[in-house]
């Protein structure tokens, strides 16, 4: 029994690194301020409204779901070049610890459940998911067709905020679409940080990069343009939302944050991307997220 049970924590360890299950931090705290801002804009409307943490758990298990398979497709489909790469070659499949067939298998029992997930949460959810998985899904095909893989995938984690305020509240609103586009400039512009590493491999390897089509330096300046636009939206967020006055403390720690990562990481140092990509904007999601959440219930207790 003790083997057993050794052996099944084994194989969990095993696919939560194959998927990255920590890096789900990124995007996780920007859908719980969507979540949260639709019971506000249904209170700001005159909604009678009961919150539900059943429903809490279904947003969260879409956000499990959804990027699980994400990770896996990409890892299942990049395996042949992650084997190639020194950087990658440890990774779970070209090591042989998950097979290919398991990976792909994984990826389509995770793209089942968030559907599902979104069958029991309401219809404008159910129909949208369908979308927001071919993006996620068709994000790991972009590196061979174009630099602007960056985009797709910050596209991809931009649904976040949008998908977690349409569980609440299926009803268009700007508030949670401005959220969603500091998503999407804030993780295509970390990501092109992260891809500087493979700049000479997808150059060798005919693979699409910011990096690889620019050079370092040039998509630094990209990356930096980047984050000044998530910084940009961050702002317009909170004007057009009139928050409290909580919201500010924790937009000043995001755009600091931003700013940190760009110090850490120069063309001739980059020794601390990793340290700029996982740390920083990790600690920058969560304590914005928190101020921002604080900022709205103290705004629907007003």
């Amino acid at each position: 029994m003790i083997v057993s049970s050794n052996m099944s924590l084994s194989v969990i360890r095993h696919y939560l690194s194959l998927v990255r299950f920590s890096h789900t931090i990124f995007a996780l705290p920007f859908a719980l301020i969507g979540f949260t801002l639709g019971f506000s804009d249904l209170k700001e409307r005159g909604v009678n409204y009961n919150f539900e943490w059943l429903l809490l758990v279904k947003m969260l298990l879409c956000m499990v779901f959804a990027r699980s398979a994400a990770m896996a497709f990409n890892r299942y489909l990049d395996r042949h070049y992650d084997a190639l790469n020194p950087r990658t070659a440890k990774r779970e499949i070209p090591a042989g610890i998950v097979k290919p067939q398991q990976a792909l298998l994984f990826t389509i029992v995770n793209s089942l459940l968030f559907i599902a997930t979104t069958w029991f949460i309401n219809m404008a959810c159910f129909y949208l998911s369908f979308i927001a998985l071919f993006i996620t899904l068709f994000y790991s095909y972009t590196k061979r067709i174009t630099a602007l893989c960056h985009i797709v995938l910050g596209i991809g984690l931009a649904l976040s905020p949008i998908g977690a305020f349409l569980a609440v509240d299926p009803r268009f609103s700007w508030l949670p679409v401005m959220f969603s586009l500091s998503v999407l400039t804030w993780v295509a512009g970390f990501d092109i940080i992260y891809a500087l590493q493979d700049e000479a491999f997808d150059r060798e390897q005919k693979l699409h990069s910011i990096p690889a089509a620019l050079g370092v330096k040039n998509a630094l300046v990209v990356s930096t343009l980047l984050h000044v636009c998530s910084g940009i939206f961050v702002v317009a967020a909170g004007v057009a939302g009139h928050f409290m006055w909580t919201y500010w403390p924790g937009c000043a720690f995001y755009i600091a944050m931003l700013v940190y990562q760009h110090l850490l990481v120069k063309p001739s140092d980059l020794s601390k991307v990793n340290m700029a990509f996982a740390n920083t904007n990790g600690i920058a999601s969560v304590v914005f997220a928190c101020f921002t959440i604080l900022s709205i219930i103290m705004k629907m207790m007003t």
